[in-house]
């Protein structure tokens, strides 16, 4: 499953083939890759059980962003992400709110519409899983719902961006905040006790979405930073590039708060829990280097691609001095150069 992901075509995904899938497990499994991208190679990685269960919370997960991403109405957001999640609490599960295909502008979109308009695929797994599976799969929606929900009202009275940095850290949280959360507790049956490292590990994944995207999302009519809201609609490289620069150094920023985290969180006797820790700040630190090229920074030391991304983090699975090391190793580069695009921008 891992060289599925490492070598499915997501520019072009086989969506016929998607679609004429009937199998509920076969289903999620292909098309986990190209809905998670980067974060399908450390939900593969963990437990089987474990894996299925994160593979399924990634998907519904999916399925909130493809409204919050597709839908062009700003009152008809919040509606749609709530009513997601008001779904869990009917037998059987409630039907979903339609989205137009001619929403989907390229290949991805038309991929996430795809899976959500197969939701009983995920919803024949998800109704395998014991009533405690369930029951935090179903907390773990609603909490995104509302926090995503909030968010779309924030774009709606604000114009199309967010306002501040405070509105766009709350953004991250309740976009990968709580999954983090939720993953933490699945792995080691306990929540954490303190959640800032969390949140903040959580805005520097987050912010490396956002950072990918803000060209497509300045089309979309929505931005993360106030100062392109005169770019609504349209895309300004040099706006663009200095908004990526000072969101990466953000990002940078909350490096160590993942090694905190990782120390926290005991994986000792969860080699694969330990590499899919491993794998998820490996890809991160990949992306950020690629950012870092595009704004004109150079890049910080790392393995280059995926497939070494993969290779490099492989031993962590046997090795917990490995992959503490590791994980040190590239937060420090992280935070290293988060000073030095700080000191270069004063």
């Amino acid at each position: 499953m891992v060289l599925r992901g490492l070598t499915a075509n997501r520019s072009r995904p086989d969506l016929e083939a998607l679609e004429n899938e009937t199998d509920a497990e076969r289903f999620v499994w292909a098309i986990l890759p190209h809905a998670a991208r980067s974060f399908a190679a450390s939900i593969v990685v963990l437990p089987l059980r474990a894996s299925r269960v994160a593979a399924v919370a990634y998907l519904y997960a999916r399925m909130l962003d493809t409204y919050e991403d597709l839908l062009p109405s700003e009152g008809e957001r919040p509606k749609a992400l709530r009513s997601f999640a008001a779904r869990f609490g009917a037998v059987p599960n409630g039907r979903l709110a339609p989205i137009p295909s001619s929403l989907a502008v390229d290949a991805r979109d038309r991929l996430h519409l795809l899976l959500v308009n197969k939701v009983e695929l995920v919803d024949a797994v998800f109704d395998t899983f014991t009533p405690d599976e369930q029951r935090a799969i179903a907390d773990l929606v609603e909490s995104m719902a509302e926090g995503m929900a909030w968010s779309s009202e924030r774009f709606a009275e604000q114009g199309g961006v967010l306002i501040d940095d405070a509105q766009l850290f709350r953004y991250c949280q309740n976009v990968i905040g709580y999954p983090a959360l939720f993953a933490i507790e699945l792995l080691t049956g306990d929540a954490p006790g303190e959640t800032d490292d969390a949140m903040a590990s959580a805005e520097m994944i987050q912010l490396a979405n956002i950072t990918r995207d803000i060209e497509k999302d300045l089309t979309r009519g929505i931005a993360y930073d106030p100062s392109l809201r005169s770019y609504l609609g349209v895309s300004e490289a040099s706006a663009v590039r200095k908004v990526r620069k000072r969101l990466l150094g953000l990002a940078l920023s909350r490096a160590h708060s993942y090694r905190r985290l990782y120390a926290d969180v005991d994986l000792r006797r969860r080699p694969g829990a330990r590499l899919a820790a491993v794998l998820m700040l490996m890809f991160t630190d990949l992306h950020y280097r690629s950012m870092a090229r595009q704004v004109g920074i150079k890049p910080w030391r790392g393995p280059g691609g995926k497939v070494v991304t993969v290779l490099a983090a492989l031993p962590s699975l046997p090795s917990r001095r490995y992959a503490s090391r590791v994980i040190g190793k590239v937060t420090e580069r992280l935070a290293s150069a988060a000073l030095d695009l700080q000191s270069a921008q004063s």
